[in-house]
């Protein structure tokens, strides 16, 4: 049996062909080749965000240059990298929002994740960062019902709390106490997981290039006076390098976050950030030669099993919601 009742099913398919276009559409209307494109979208969105926080987390434990001075690249070079590629474009087409005040929330959300990721991954390992990231995506699943209308089955709840607990067993928490720098990382979690809503949220009423060109104003240069006053020349090659290739990174893989939650429901598309852990673990190993324990391998075995079946049910999903014959 479906997560909802059939009389809402067949409600929702009605609305869709009525008001098609006119609204997004509701998650029962959605085709499964739309929710398996988008989850491939964010399975390689996530593995450019899992080079970016290797990359910042080389720079600042590595090399010599700011925290701030790190923070403010990864955008910088986004923001060039915008201005290269669609220089042929009239600067009205990406300042065209509808909703001018939540985009700029959304920015303020997207240099809040990056800062306070940035700070815990001085301290903190890639896999211990990225595990108190995976609480974001059951906090975007328990809240999409009442903020978006995107209510949950018990079934895919079940499989988020499933790929949850894989969380801790990756992380297996002692009882002594955690690290300070745990703090910066569940302020940035938090941060993340209001980042996603709004991502989801704005995608029915701004273009993926207005978003995407939105998210990194104030981090290019609300922070370009503090990185200008702390800065410090890179003083090799392979710095300048990673200083570029931050925001090479962040830029394709927000656009590619973007797609996928237009394509389908954040409670859909949000749990497949558990695919992060595999890409941090393998960056981990080849950069830092962290090798992965036992609890790594089982919380990872865990998240997996989870994802395979959410993309089990969302197949499921659509052979119910599409009838043979369409009585209406």
């Amino acid at each position: 049996m479906d997560d909802r009742t059939g009389t809402e099913v067949a409600a929702r398919r009605a609305e869709g062909r009525v008001r098609a276009g006119a609204q997004p559409r509701r998650e029962a209307m959605i085709p499964a080749a739309d929710r398996v494109k988008a989850i491939g979208l964010m399975c390689l969105a996530v593995a450019l965000f899992s080079a970016l926080d290797t990359s910042a987390k080389y720079l600042v434990t590595h090399g010599s240059l700011p925290m701030v001075q790190v923070v403010w690249a990864r955008f910088l070079g986004q923001f060039l990298m915008m201005l290269s590629l669609l220089s042929a474009l009239p600067l009205t087409a990406l300042l065209g929002t509808k909703k001018l005040k939540l985009e700029l929330l959304r920015s303020f959300l997207m240099v809040s994740t990056t800062a306070c990721n940035f700070l815990a991954l001085r301290h903190l390992r890639l896999d211990q960062t990225v595990s108190v990231a995976f609480l974001a995506p059951l906090i975007v699943a328990l809240l999409a019902g009442p903020f978006l209308g995107e209510w949950v089955g018990w079934r895919r709840l079940i499989a988020i709390l499933v790929g949850f607990i894989g969380v801790l067993i990756v992380v297996h928490p002692g009882i002594g106490g955690l690290h300070p720098a745990f703090a910066f990382a569940f302020a940035g979690m938090l941060a993340y997981a209001f980042f996603m809503l709004l991502t989801r949220f704005l995608a029915a009423h701004d273009a993926p290039l207005v978003m995407l060109f939105y998210s990194i104003l104030l981090g290019t240069f609300a922070l370009a006076p503090f990185a200008l006053w702390q800065w410090v020349w890179p003083e090799t090659l392979s710095e300048w390098l990673l200083l570029l290739a931050l925001g090479t990174f962040g830029g394709a893989g927000h656009y590619l976050f973007i797609h996928a939650y237009r394509l389908a429901p954040a409670s859909s598309v949000a749990p497949f950030l558990y695919v992060q852990i595999l890409t941090m673990v393998a960056f981990g190993f080849a950069v830092f030669g962290d090798m992965p324990d036992v609890w790594t391998l089982v919380g990872a075995a865990v998240i997996i099993a989870s994802g395979i079946y959410l993309l089990h049910r969302e197949r499921t999903l659509r052979e119910e919601v599409t009838p043979t014959t369409d009585p209406m």
